[in-house]
C-alpha cells in the first residue's frame, strides 16, 4: 500500500471516542491505536476507562498496557510506539485509527513533533522541588507555553524541561483526517456521572487498592483523577459518595480543559457520530480510489 491514511477521533473524556472508533474500525478494517496517557500502564484498567476485553477481542487495539505503574512515559515515547503501530497496520492493509483525548499524544502524531533530550534527573529533582504557582512563573518567564493541565506538577516540570517543543509543524499530517465529538455540558456531565458509577460498581476502589499496594501512592501514574481521589476513601477520609461527586465536578474540569486544547486545531472537523462517521467514508473512499 502505498498511501499512508490516518483516521484521528479526538474529543473530551466520555464523549464516545471509543464507541465510534470501534464503529469505524469494524466497517472500514481498521485497528485502532490509543492516545490516552493513563490507558498505557498496566493494572489501570477500570479507573482509565480502558477499552474492554471484548471490544480488543472485536477490534486490535494498539498502545494499551505496555508501561508498568512506576515507570516513566513520555509524549517522545508515545510518537515514537505510535508511528510504528501505524506503519504496521497500513503494511498489513488496514486502516489505522488513532483514539484518544491526550491532545498532546494526538498533536505529536498529526504535527509531527519534535521532542527535547530526556530529562536530566538532577534537574527534575530542583524543579519538582517548586510549588505549581512556581512551576507556572518560571513558565511564563521562560515563553514557555502552559501545558493543557496547568495544574499538574509533572506536566509543569516537562514542559520546562523541554523549554517547549522544537520547532512544532503547523502543517498536519498528509493523508489524514481528524474528526471530533460534539457534546453538549449537560450531556457530558450525564456521561461522566454514569461512568463513575459503573467503575465503582466494577470494583474501582479494589483496582485503587491493589495498585496502591503494589507501587506506592508516589507512583507516577497514581496521580490520575480517580486513583488520586479515591484514596481517601480507602483510608477512610472521604465517603464513597463523596469521591464520586469529587470524581465528576474533577472530569468535567478535565474535559473543559480538553476542549481548549483542541479548539486550537482548525483542521477538527466537528459533529455528531453519525455526522463524522460520513466524514471519514468519504475520506476512506478517496484513500481508495
Amino acid at each position: 500500500m502505498n498511501r499512508k491514511p490516518l483516521v484521528v477521533i479526538v474529543g473530551p473524556t466520555a464523549s464516545g471516542k471509543s464507541m465510534l472508533a470501534l464503529d469505524v474500525a469494524i466497517h472500514f478494517g481498521g485497528e485502532i491505536i490509543c492516545a490516552d496517557s493513563r490507558t498505557v500502564y498496566k493494572g489501570m484498567d477500570i479507573g482509565t476507562a480502558k477499552p474492554s476485553k471484548a471490544d480488543r477481542a472485536l477490534v486490535p487495539h494498539h498502545l494499551l498496557d505496555i508501561v508498568e505503574p512506576n515507570q516513566p512515559f513520555t509524549a517522545a515515547d508515545f510518537k515514537r510506539l505510535a508511528q510504528v503501530a501505524i506503519e504496521d497496520i497500513i503494511s498489513r492493509g488496514k486502516l489505522p485509527i488513532l483514539v484518544g483525548g491526550t491532545g498532546l499524544y494526538i498533536d505529536a502524531i498529526i504535527f509531527d513533533y519534535q521532542f527535547g533530550k530526556p530529562a536530566d534527573p538532577e534537574r527534575r529533582a530542583e524543579l519538582q522541588a517548586l510549588t505549581i504557582e512556581q512551576l507556572q512563573h518560571m513558565c511564563a518567564d521562560e515563553g514557555i507555553p502552559l501545558p493543557t493541565n496547568e495544574l499538574n506538577r509533572r506536566h509543569l516540570v516537562r514542559a520546562i524541561e523541554l523549554g517547549g517543543l522544537i520547532s512544532p509543524q503547523k502543517s498536519l499530517r498528509p493523508e489524514t483526517i481528524v474528526v471530533g465529538i460534539t457534546t453538549d455540558r449537560s450531556e457530558l456531565r450525564t456521561r461522566i456521572e454514569a461512568r463513575a458509577h459503573l467503575m465503582v460498581d466494577e470494583g474501582v476502589l479494589q483496582e485503587v487498592q491493589t495498585l496502591a499496594n503494589a507501587y506506592g501512592w508516589k507512583a507516577e501514574a497514581m496521580t490520575a483523577n480517580i486513583y488520586r481521589i479515591f484514596r481517601p476513601v480507602i483510608e477512610d477520609k472521604m465517603t464513597l459518595n463523596q469521591a464520586i461527586e469529587l470524581f465528576i465536578t474533577s472530569d468535567m474540569q478535565l474535559a473543559k480543559r480538553q476542549i481548549t486544547w483542541l479548539k486550537r486545531n482548525q483542521f477538527i472537523i466537528w459533529g455528531e457520530p453519525a455526522h463524522l462517521k460520513t466524514a471519514i467514508e468519504h475520506f476512506v473512499q478517496q484513500n481508495n480510489s
